[in-house]
C-alpha cells in the first residue's frame, strides 16, 4: 500500500478527544503502557460537547460523581457547569501526559480497512488543506453519536413559514455567546434538558420567558448537592474515598429508580411531584404543562436544580404553553389552539441529528460498510468489520460508566491478541444464533428519544438476546463484559474461530 509507505503508524489510534477520548486515552496508557497511540481530534481544543455548546447555563444533566471518570474524584457540586467539566478534563490531560498524544484541527476523511495488512488506513485533512494519513492495529471510536455543526430544527417550519418571522431565531446548539438578551422576550421551543438548563439563565436577564412544548419531560428536583458527600468530608475522609463511596451510592439509587420506573411508574411520578412540591407548594398545578405522556425513563429523566424551572412557572417569570406550532408569523408563531406567541428571540430546543461513527466513510477490502447491514456486539463491536471498537454511552446511567468500562475492555482484549499472536479480531454470529431474529438497534417501547427514532435506519441492528445488543442497562453490564470470555464463540482471530468447537460445527 503506497499510501500506508507515508503513514503514520500507532497500535491504536483514538477518534475524539470529547469525555469519551480522553477517559479512553487514559485507560490505554495505563493498562497498556507499551502500546502506542494518536487521538485524532476535529476540533482545536478538547472537550467534544463541553466545548461545542455555548448556550446559557449549560450544565450536566448527570452527576459528576459519575459522569466523572472511575480514576479521577470529583470534588465539586453534583450538577456542574461545562466550564468546570472541561477544567476537570484539562486536569486529567495534563496530570497524565495526554495532551502530546492528540492531534487537533484533524478532520478523518475516511477509514479502511486491509486484510492483507491487517492494518486500518485513516485519511484526516487538516485547515491548510493537508491530507494526513495514518495506520492502526485498532480504531478506538469515541466521537459521539450526533451531528455538532448542524442541529435537528423540524422540516415542516418551513411549510409553517418560519422565513416570516423577523426577530432572531437561533437553535440552542448553535448559540453565539454575544447574543444579547436583556430584556429581551425569549420563546423557547421544547421541553428537554436543554430548555430545562437555557430558561432558568434567561430568565435571570430576559424580560419574559414563554416556553412552548409539545408535551412535558419529567424532571427530578433537588438541591445541587450530595449529602452523603457533604459528610464525608467533614468526618475527614479522604477524596478518593469519598468519591467511590458516593459513586456507588449514586449507582445504587440510579438501579432503584430505573427499577422502580418499570414496576410502579405512578408510584414514581407521584414522588416526582412531591419533590417539586417542596419548592413550590401543594397547589402547583402539573396539568396539562408538567403531566409527560409516558412513563419516567422512557426518555432521560432529566435533573432540575432546586426546581428552578417550577419556581420560574410558579413566580409566574415563566409562561408553559404546551400545544403543536400552527404557523410562524413575523413577530413569533401562533400554536394550534390559536394562542399567539411572541418574542423578539426564538430559541429552539429540539435536539439534535444522529450522526453514527461520525458520518465517516468506512471501508472493509474496498467494500462500503452501510452500518444498518451490521449486528452489534454488546453496542460497541460489529460483524463484519474487525479490529473496531465504538464507545456508545448510557442514557439511564452516566455515559462516562461505559467509557471506564469498556477501557478495561480493549485493553484486555489488546493483551489477549498479543498472548495469541493474533493481529485481527472480528465478531460474527454463532452457530446458535442463525435463527435469530434480527431487530432495531434499541426497544422503542423501553426507550424511545426522537433523536433515535428519526434515524433508527442508520444505526447496527441487533439481535435478541444480550449478547447482540446494547441493552442499557449498566447494572447487567458491570458484571457482564468484564466477564466476557474472549475465546467465546463469537470471537474470531486471524480469520479462525477462538472456540474450537465453532470450528468443527463449520467443517
Amino acid at each position: 500500500m503506497a499510501q500506508a509507505d507515508q503513514a503514520q503508524h500507532f497500535d491504536v489510534l483514538i477518534v475524539g478527544a470529547g469525555i469519551s477520548g480522553i477517559g479512553s486515552a487514559y485507560h490505554l496508557q495505563d493498562q497498556c503502557p507499551g502500546k502506542t497511540y494518536a487521538v485524532l481530534e476535529r476540533m482545536h481544543t478538547f472537550g467534544g460537547t463541553w466545548e461545542t455548546h455555548k448556550y446559557p447555563g449549560v450544565r450536566s444533566d448527570s452527576d459528576l460523581y459519575t459522569f466523572g471518570y472511575r480514576f479521577k474524584p470529583w470534588t465539586d457540586a453534583p450538577i456542574a457547569s461545562a466550564q468546570a467539566i472541561l477544567d476537570y478534563m484539562g486536569e486529567v490531560i495534563e496530570e497524565n501526559g495526554i495532551g502530546q498524544h492528540i492531534r487537533y484541527g484533524h478532520t478523518i476523511t475516511g477509514c479502511s480497512w486491509s486484510s492483507a495488512d491487517n492494518l486500518w488506513t485513516v485519511t484526516a485533512r487538516t485547515e491548510d488543506g493537508q491530507s494526513h494519513v495514518f495506520t492502526a492495529t485498532l480504531l478506538w471510536m469515541c466521537q459521539g453519536y450526533y451531528d455538532h455543526e448542524t442541529p435537528y430544527i423540524p422540516p415542516e417550519w418551513q411549510a409553517k413559514n418560519l422565513d416570516a418571522y423577523k426577530g432572531r431565531f437561533v437553535h440552542a446548539q448553535l448559540w453565539d455567546p454575544n447574543i444579547d438578551y436583556e430584556g429581551k422576550r425569549i420563546v423557547v421551543i421544547g421541553s428537554g434538558a436543554t430548555a430545562a438548563t437555557v430558561v432558568p439563565a434567561f430568565a435571570q436577564k430576559a424580560a419574559h420567558v414563554t416556553v412552548v412544548q409539545r408535551s412535558p419531560t419529567y424532571f427530578f428536583c433537588h438541591p445541587n448537592q450530595n449529602e452523603l458527600a457533604d459528610r464525608l468530608r467533614e468526618i475527614g475522609v479522604d477524596e478518593p474515598t469519598v468519591h467511590r463511596i458516593v459513586r456507588m451510592q449514586v449507582m445504587h439509587d440510579q438501579a432503584v429508580m430505573d427499577k422502580r420506573c418499570v414496576e410502579e411508574p405512578d408510584v414514581v411520578v407521584e414522588e416526582l411531584r412531591a419533590l417539586v412540591r417542596a419548592y413550590v407548594g401543594e397547589d402547583f398545578q402539573f396539568e396539562p404543562h408538567f403531566t409527560p405522556k409516558y412513563r419516567p425513563w422512557q426518555q432521560r429523566l432529566a435533573f432540575c436544580p432546586d426546581a428552578d424551572l417550577f419556581q420560574l412557572a410558579a413566580q409566574g417569570k415563566v409562561t408553559m404553553v404546551t400545544d403543536t406550532i400552527d404557523h410562524f408569523t413575523e413577530t413569533g408563531l401562533v400554536v394550534s389552539s390559536g394562542e399567539a406567541v411572541d418574542g423578539d428571540i426564538i430559541v429552539a430546543c429540539t435536539g439534535f441529528n444522529l450522526k453514527v461513527l461520525g458520518d465517516i466513510p468506512f471501508e472493509v477490502d474496498g467494500q462500503k460498510i452501510n452500518w444498518g447491514d451490521t449486528v452489534t456486539y454488546r453496542g460497541m463491536m460489529f460483524t463484519g468489520v474487525p479490529n473496531m471498537l465504538w464507545v456508545f454511552g448510557y442514557f439511564r446511567a452516566s455515559w462516562t460508566l461505559r467509557v471506564d468500562m469498556l477501557g478495561d475492555f480493549v485493553c484486555r482484549l489488546l493483551h489477549h491478541m498479543d498472548e495469541r499472536g493474533a493481529r485481527k479480531v472480528e465478531v460474527k454470529l454463532r452457530p446458535e444464533d442463525k435463527d435469530m431474529e434480527i431487530l432495531p438497534w434499541i426497544e422503542t417501547e423501553n426507550f424511545n428519544p426522537n433523536y433515535l427514532i428519526r434515524d433508527l435506519d442508520k444505526l447496527p441492528k441487533r439481535g435478541d438476546n444480550e449478547v447482540w445488543r446494547h441493552n442499557q442497562n449498566y447494572w447487567a453490564e458491570k458484571d457482564a463484559i468484564p466477564a466476557i470470555d474472549l475465546d467465546g464463540p463469537e470471537f474470531w482471530y486471524d480469520n479462525q474461530p477462538a472456540a474450537a468447537e465453532v470450528l468443527e460445527a463449520a467443517e
